[in-house]
């Protein structure tokens, strides 16, 4: 950020950091204040999609004659934070303007207890089988869903467009027969991977140390998440997304923005978390495997309006 360096001197004091966060935040505040007014109104709200209270999304329905394709947003924070109300509001506008609707969605956040990864992965899978339940009803053509989000939620969406389809014809909760299979899948910042042995690998540094990582697996120690049970490294298994990647998978569209190249010396718990390796790793097995991918490093081209492009990869 060097427009924090208020004096040009080459120096970054506390105080101009200080002053260079307000001034951020406050821009930042004004900028979603704007976005909130001109948000487009809710067609449902806090819809319930499952059995927990935190399975509930919201839909925004685009004005169509017939079936609308629809892009689904699901949020970050680390599995233990986040909200559905930061939809990307470009991504809205555009798909609302062009025939598309939009559903943002709520699922449990990881406790290290009772609910570890991949529960929350599973809970967006049966949103998107709940939304197929609506197709009629929201004029929804089931044919066309997108997913994407940012950090977690940039992990689900991978998860829900790798994975093998979850649909149980047998089932006797009608949502469960309907398919998790989507045409694309958009991230920010996302992990290819949240098994903390490989991400030590990947990136290096103590980005494998992220709080979330232990709380995810029921982990204690450093000692015990690179020295897992086997029933825990099973966990590590199922929740990664790149381990479900296979040649029949939709295209993926991702954006990173963090610090590139390796970690200081003395990296922070967690530092590293959204590195572009976790991309370059994507990439490398899709283009083996023959998936359409696009990676775009932001920080190197800071003019490229990635949210456009996003909502025009889903579009295509």
């Amino acid at each position: 950020y060097p427009g924090a360096d208020a004096n040009k001197d080459g120096r970054l004091t506390a105080e101009e950091a200080r002053d260079y966060r307000e001034k951020m935040q406050a821009a930042q505040g004004k900028r979603q204040a704007q976005e909130n007014a001109a948000r487009p109104k809710l067609t449902a709200a806090d819809v319930s999609y499952g059995p927990h209270p935190r399975n509930v999304l919201d839909f925004y329905k685009a004005k169509s004659d017939r079936p609308t394709p629809l892009i689904v947003y699901i949020h970050g924070g680390g599995f233990v934070g986040g909200d559905k109300s930061s939809i990307n509001p470009i991504i809205l506008k555009l798909a609302l303007e062009n025939g598309i609707s939009c559903a943002a969605l709520h699922y449990r956040f990881i406790d290290g207890d009772k609910i570890l990864l991949p529960m929350p992965q599973q809970d967006t899978a049966r949103a998107i089988q709940f939304l197929r339940t609506k197709a009629k009803e929201w004029n929804i053509d089931g044919r066309k869903i997108a997913c994407y989000g940012g950090s977690a939620g940039a992990g689900c969406s991978m998860w829900i467009g790798f994975h093998d389809d979850l649909a149980d014809p047998t089932a006797s909760d009608p949502v469960l027969r309907e398919s998790t299979r989507i045409a694309a899948v958009g991230t920010m910042g996302g992990q290819s991977t949240y098994d903390p042995i490989e991400i030590k690998r990947l990136i290096g540094g103590r980005a494998w140390e992220h709080p979330s990582i232990f709380k995810a697996y029921g982990l204690k120690t450093a000692e015990e998440a690179q020295n897992p049970t086997p029933e825990q490294k099973k966990l590590y298994d199922a929740a990664s997304a790149i381990n479900h990647l296979t040649a029949d998978d939709p295209p993926l569209y991702m954006v990173y923005n963090e610090a590139d190249g390796p970690l200081p010396e003395n990296p922070r718990p967690g530092q590293g978390i959204h590195h572009p390796n976790f991309g370059r790793q994507l990439k490398e097995k899709m283009d083996s495997l023959g998936v359409e991918n696009v990676m775009v490093y932001a920080p190197a081209e800071p003019g490229r309006n990635v949210s456009q492009e996003m909502f025009e990869f889903f579009q295509k």
